[in-house]
This record gives C-alpha cells, structure tokens and sequence, in this order.
C-alpha cells in the first residue's frame, strides 16, 4: 500500500513539474499528500518552512542541478518524491541519481582529481571525513553558512539537532557534511528462541549461567555454540551468520569498526584517540604517523589478530557453509528465512525488509520474533572505546562546484533533511538523523514491531556506534585494501597475523606516498621511527593510553550475558 501511495505521489507531483508554476500552492499539495501529521514541526511551521524554500531558491529557479547518492530505500525515497517534490515547489529542476556506493567513491575521486564538476552534490560516507578534511577540496559548510551561503541557508535547519554531527566535523571544529540518513551494526538474536524456557533450561544446564543477550565474545560463542545444528520448529538452524568471500563488500565488514569491538585501538568517541579503530595512529597534530605495531599503530596488534581470528572460526564453525561464498548483499536475507539463531554484525538498514508481514521471522500480529541490541564486546575491550559502526551518509558540496549551483543543491539538502519531511522520511527508510524525529510520538507507537530499533536509536548507548574518524587521511585509497588483505585469511591463503601484517604494510605505503607528496600539507603524515610492540605499548601506557595491547594469554573470558528486556528498562530509567 505505502509503495502505491509514494508512486502516486510521485507521479501526481512529476506532473506538476512540467508546468511553469512553483511555489506554495505546489507546498500545500505536497504537505497534504505526502507529509501530513509525520512530522515535528505542526502545520503552519511546516508551511513557513516551505515558504522560506520558496523564496530562497527564486534566484535559482529553472536550473537543473545533478545530485548523486547509493541506492538505499532511504535515497530511492529522496530521488523519487522528494526531488520531484522539491521541483514543484522551487522550479529548480533536480536529478537524483542512485548508483552503488563503491561508484559514487568513484565519481567523487573524478571529480577531486580532475576539478572537473561531476556533480552538483554528493551523498557519501562521513568515513571520508579525514580526506575531506585534509585535502580540503570540500566546503567547510560551517563557514558557508556564515558566509557564501548565508542566502540559501535555512534558519530552521537546526545543526545541533542532528544526532551525526559530531561524525562529520573535522579536528578544527568545522562541519564538512550534513548527514542525511545514518543506521548502525548491532547484534540480532531469535528473541522467541532465547526466551523459550525450555531452551533457556537446556541452556543453563550446560554452561552454568543464563541465557541471554551477550556482553561479551565468549558468550556469543557459547551461544553460537550451543544452537548449532539444533532442530527448532522442524527446522534445523546455525548459531551465527556471516560472509566470506573475497569481494569489495568484505573490506566494509571490517572497516565498520570490527576490530573496534574486538578492543582494538584507544578508548575515545567518537573514534579513538590517539590510535583509531583501523589500527592508524596519530600525533598531537592529527598527522598520522603509522598504522604498524611498528610505528605504534595497532592494525596489525594482537587485539587485530584476535577479531580475524573469532570471525574466521565463527564462520567455519557456526555459520551455514555457503556463508563462506556469499558477498554483504547475498548474507543480508538469510537471517529473515529463519534458521539463524543470532548475528554480531547485522546492519539496521535491514529492519524494513525484516519486519514484513508473512516472513518466518514475523509474528501474526505484525511484530518480529527477533530483537536488535547493542553488540558484544571483544576481550581486549575498554570501558570507554566504541563498541560498533554507523554509517553516515552525508551531504558533500565540492569547491570544484560553481557557486550558483552549489547553492541550488544545498538547497535540495536542506529540504531533504529538514524537520518538514525528516519524521516522514524516517519511516520510509528507518535510517534516522534527527532528535527530533526519535521524539516523535509516532516512533512510539510504531516501536514494538520494530525490534528494538527505536529503544536503541533514544538510548544513551547509541553514542559508542560511530563512523570512520579523521585518523583515516585517504578513505578511498586505504579502504580498498581491506577487502584484499583479509580476503586471503577468509580463503586460506594467510593466517590471520599475515593477513594482518600485509594490511598495515600497505596502509603505510599509501601513508609514505601521501607524505612523500605533501599534498596534504602539515596535517598529512609523518611516519614514526620503528621499534617492537613492547616498546609502543610501553609508551602507550606512559601516556595514559592503550595502544598497541600486548596479547593476553587467556582469550576466552568469562562469559556475560544480560536479559534483554532488563537492558531496555536500564536504557528508559537513564
């Protein structure tokens, strides 16, 4: 039903944009068929907010401005009724383009090179705020909004209200992007198999505590462990998925802030400081100075090695063996056909596909078997250092962009992201980047048959899910390593310490480029001298840090878990 009303929408508001008319005759139909009462701001805010859009883009109208974004629910929403919307309104003729995430890097880096305009405007991961921040060929949107787009800038726009502001403003304070949509990798567990008493019995008759969410690693293996192979419902079912294959998509599984939850890096949020969760240490000054053992980085440290380690055994082990083939896109289904028990790494952007009436997962009421909750925590792991990933897409203006049209797109960012349509837009997409929109009562009423998604996104543990940090100097250069190196220990080819030790040699050849190059100035890097991990990590603690950790004998601690229901109650009495 939703998707006939957006395509009806859409087609009703295209049909408007051929006419020559724009304004707020075209905001009230688009505020009446498409917005209503699913927003923070009552109607006549929402009208005044339309009224400012209008005025604002009269110097621009009859432009046509070319955006570009991945293709998520949440952008395919965007690109086909918000943009025909904001035509309507504005007579600024928007293209919306939806590509894979790897080619909008692609086209980025074009443009970057070349300073050639490409697009208009771009929706890509706050991960590449470091290289925006370096190589600054991004517009410091702080001071464009004081300054060159004071004109174009909504007095509503509200930045504080962004839940993702912190993941896009650089070392100097300054905001470098706007996030447009943001969801997190939390941990996914068969709520209706875990509080079966039967099985919570069976359970605590074997490993002498309780069933429930896990705190830790060792308990997610226990628990991985122990529903392995079980009939449950007819079915027989696996106690963890994942993927393997030696793919792009594969380097995402552990740039998203996998060896974070092991307890790799320093502690600090939003990322930690000064070692980060890739394992790139930097100075004083932001300059990083290596990613080695060697040079006091950590992507090669025991902490690394250990989360290569549980995710190569957990996959063997507990995972259905065609896991070990399958790509990010293929895995994402699986858990919604029912035979999984429980995934560490599962991303939120699957709740909508997870919560559809007929699915094996889903009760005859609509609400869903299984639950989402914060992600267990790896033994080198510290009070203090971020426990997981969240994507931030965010809205990028390059200075390679004319200013006319820069202004015209940021105009479209704004109407994307504003409190007029963000309550709407978030129960499309689920992908939440506003306060204001957790705040609505209609995310109240809609949580129970979200599985937790709500209870996460208010509570105060949210703050330990961040994205890629400013210790990453080139984002597209160093990132594409990853699926490579760590493809060799997911086929074989390499133990985990080689795979490990291959993946920072790297990293550091891109870093002794980039300093070699000086094109990034005196906050690009500057590599240490070398020494042994004893002696890094001896520094470390001198200085009140972690990083590099020495390896700790025992790697399976004690396991904890908590009930479930017991941690949503915490979250609400804080």
């Amino acid at each position: 039903m939703r998707r006939h009303l957006l395509t009806t929408t859409a087609a009703m508001l295209l049909a408007i944009t051929g006419s020559a008319f724009a304004g707020m005759d075209e905001a009230k139909q688009f505020l009446d068929k498409e917005v209503g009462d699913l927003s923070s701001l009552d109607r006549g805010a929402q009208e005044a907010e339309m009224q400012w859009f209008v005025d604002a883009a009269k110097p621009f109208a009859g432009m046509e401005i070319k955006v570009v974004s991945e293709t998520i629910t949440t952008h395919e929403y965007e690109s086909k009724v918000l943009a025909p919307a904001f035509t309507a309104i504005t007579g600024i003729k928007i293209t919306h383009d939806l590509i894979g995430e790897g080619d909008v890097v692609e086209k980025l880096q074009t443009q970057m090179q070349s300073g050639e305009n490409v697009y208009d405007a771009y929706i890509n991961d706050s991960d590449l705020i470091g290289t925006h921040w370096r190589y600054q060929q991004a517009r410091n949107l702080t001071d464009w909004m004081e300054n060159e787009g004071k004109d174009v800038t909504n007095p509503n726009l509200d930045v504080d209200d962004f839940i993702g502001k912190s993941f896009t403003t650089a070392p100097d304070g300054k905001l470098y992007q706007l996030p447009d949509q943001q969801f997190a990798n939390l941990y996914w567990f068969r709520y209706d198999w875990f509080s079966d008493p039967k099985i919570q019995e069976e359970f605590k008759a074997k490993y002498g505590y309780d069933l429930g969410v896990p705190v830790n690693w060792s308990a997610y293996e226990d628990i991985a462990e122990f529903f392995n192979g079980r009939e449950i419902d007819g079915k027989k079912v696996y106690g963890h998925m994942d993927y393997g294959k030696k793919d792009p998509s594969l380097g995402w599984r552990f740039t998203d802030a996998w060896l974070s939850m092991a307890g790799n890096g320093d502690k600090g949020i939003p990322n930690g400081r000064p070692v980060d969760e890739w394992g790139i240490k930097v100075d004083e000054n932001s300059r990083p100075v290596g990613s080695c053992v060697a040079r006091g980085g950590d992507t090669n440290g025991p902490a690394a090695v250990y989360s290569i380690d549980k995710y190569l055994t957990w996959l063997k082990n507990y995972a259905p063996p065609e896991a070990q083939g399958m790509t990010f896109s293929e895995a994402g289904p699986v858990p919604a056909q029912g035979a999984i028990a429980q995934q560490m790494f599962w991303y939120t952007a699957f709740t909508a596909d997870m919560v559809k009436d007929g699915l094996p997962v889903v009760n005859a009421d609509g609400t869903p078997k299984w639950r989402m909750a914060p992600s267990p925590h790896g033994v080198y792991w510290k009070d203090g250092m971020k426990l997981g990933y969240q994507d931030a897409g965010s809205w990028t203006l390059l200075k390679s962009t004319p200013e006319d049209r820069a202004k015209a797109a940021w105009l479209y960012a704004q109407f994307v992201t504003s409190k007029t349509v963000d309550v709407k837009k978030s129960h499309v997409g689920l992908t939440f980047i506003r306060q204001s929109t957790l705040d609505h009562p209609s995310f109240t009423e809609r949580a129970p048959k979200l599985g937790g998604l709500i209870e996460f996104y208010r509570s105060p543990a949210r703050v330990q899910w961040t994205p890629t940090g400013t210790n990453v100097p080139d984002y597209p250069k160093l990132a594409q390593l990853w699926w490579q190196a760590i493809g060799d220990a997911s086929s074989g080819a390499k133990s985990a310490q080689e795979a490990m030790d291959s993946l920072c040699a790297e990293q550091e050849k891109v870093l002794q480029r980039l300093e070699r190059a000086g094109i990034q100035g005196d906050i690009g890097p500057k590599l240490a001298e070398e020494h042994d991990l004893e002696y890094w990590n001896a520094e470390a603690v001198k200085a009140g840090n972690l990083a590099p950790q020495l390896k700790i004998e025992n790697e399976k601690e004690k396991p904890i878990t908590v009930n479930y229901d017991e941690l949503v109650k915490s979250w609400q009495t804080n």
